[in-house]
């Protein structure tokens, strides 16, 4: 007969959470990560409007990093999702419920910013991080983070 190792005393034993806790929070995962695109296209276009009065396919297909086709092709998605709308050869615009998703995607990233900075966090590392925080972050966790934020920077409610 083998004898089982004995885990070293720095070791912690493997558990996993139950079965149903971790198949919602991989659910909630993925659900997140097919929003992204979404959130990241429309916070852009916002962007772009309010500086230039429009987004177009090649600024948005330049600032993205992605080709022309790809940004068609997400505008499209976006279209049938009711949150931009768009003609052939003409700028993209939001609908009402596209600008209440970039405001709402703003937010997340500004809070997420502003605490990873308040924690000591670089400003290029803390841009990078924010990106693909904002995504992942709950309601409950941003409100718990805005008040860190106004704590460690001294601020009253």
């Amino acid at each position: 007969m083998i004898a089982s190792p004995i885990p070293a005393p720095d070791e912690e034993a493997v558990s996993l959470p139950a079965v149903d806790r971790q198949a919602a929070a991989h659910s909630h995962t993925r659900r997140a990560n097919q929003a992204e695109l979404a959130e990241d296209y429309v916070e852009l276009i916002a962007d772009l409007i309010d500086l230039n009065g429009e987004a177009r396919v090649v600024e948005l297909a330049e600032r993205m990093g992605v080709t022309h086709a790809t940004v068609i092709k997400s505008v499209q998605r976006l279209q049938r999702e009711g949150l931009v709308t768009s003609k052939p050869y003409r700028s993209i615009f939001l609908t009402d419920a596209g600008r209440a998703m970039a405001e709402m995607s703003r937010r997340r990233h500004r809070i997420v910013l502003e605490f990873l900075k308040s924690i000591g966090v670089s400003d290029h590392t803390a841009e990078l991080d924010a990106e693909g925080i904002e995504h992942h972050v709950s309601e409950e966790t941003l409100t718990r983070l805005e008040a860190l934020i106004r704590r460690l920077n001294g601020s009253p409610r």
